[in-house]
């Protein structure tokens, strides 16, 4: 089951606009019953708000691909998705058979069992093969956080950055845990400023999402999109 939404005081500082909002939102369509009409019909919402992508399983690239021609909105998907206990060959066939249909951005996770181990090697050389079969295109690396330790945590982080992949990423979002204050500061500190930060899983209100954005988030995975998207118009009309 998708993980609980996270709280958040309101929030009291300077409101972005709608758009730098929009920016950092992957509008994510990855929960696995999601009919071809749920599909479509979450594609229009990241053409309506803007959003910087949408975030769909390997099934559907093809299809958003086509739907969001010309909209500006890119196309993201998932590899080693939720698990993360694929082989590294089949997580670099998936990177590539992604690509070939259209993806602009891959989404993996980690060897959770390997990070777990203690196995850092491992884990750093996963994810180096998947960015090298991106082909420069952007590796976000799911940790998978809420089955880590800290110093597990640190880790992965170090090898998402040292394998050369553009984000670390908190979570699928089918975890007992998603994105959290704590792991937010903690990603932001480990990893340099050329590494950007990821929060997904029970990001579902505007107010979490600047509070984490505060912490150093730069991208976040949503499904609630239009929910935070809309508080935000009306508080910046009020």
């Amino acid at each position: 089951m998708p993980v609980a939404p996270i709280e958040a005081a309101r929030w009291t500082g300077p409101l972005p606009t709608t758009a730098e909002v929009a920016a950092m939102i992957d509008h994510s369509l990855l929960r696995p019953e999601l009919t071809a009409a749920e599909i479509a019909a979450g594609l229009a919402v990241a053409v309506e708000y803007r959003t910087v992508s949408v975030c769909v399983r390997p099934a559907d690239v093809v299809t958003a691909v086509a739907a969001l021609d010309g909209s500006g909105v890119l196309v993201g998907t998932v590899v080693g998705f939720p698990h993360g206990s694929e082989t590294v060959s089949t997580k670099v066939q998936e990177t590539v058979a992604a690509i070939d249909s259209g993806a602009s951005e891959i989404d993996m996770v980690v060897n959770i069992g390997r990070a777990r181990d203690g196995e850092t090697a491992y884990v750093q050389d996963e994810i180096a093969a998947v960015v090298e079969a991106a082909e420069r295109l952007p590796v976000k690396v799911i940790a998978e956080n809420a089955y880590l330790t800290e110093r597990e945590k640190i880790a992965v982080y170090r090898a998402t950055e040292a394998a050369g992949a553009a984000y670390v990423k908190t979570s699928t979002g089918f975890a007992p845990g998603g994105a959290t204050a704590v792991d937010i500061a903690l990603m932001r500190r480990t990893v340099s400023s050329r590494v950007g930060v990821k929060a997904a899983g029970g990001v579902r209100t505007l107010d979490v999402l600047l509070e984490l954005h505060r912490l150093g988030a730069t991208r976040f995975g949503a499904t609630a999109t239009a929910d935070i998207l809309d508080d935000l118009e009306l508080r910046c009309a009020g």
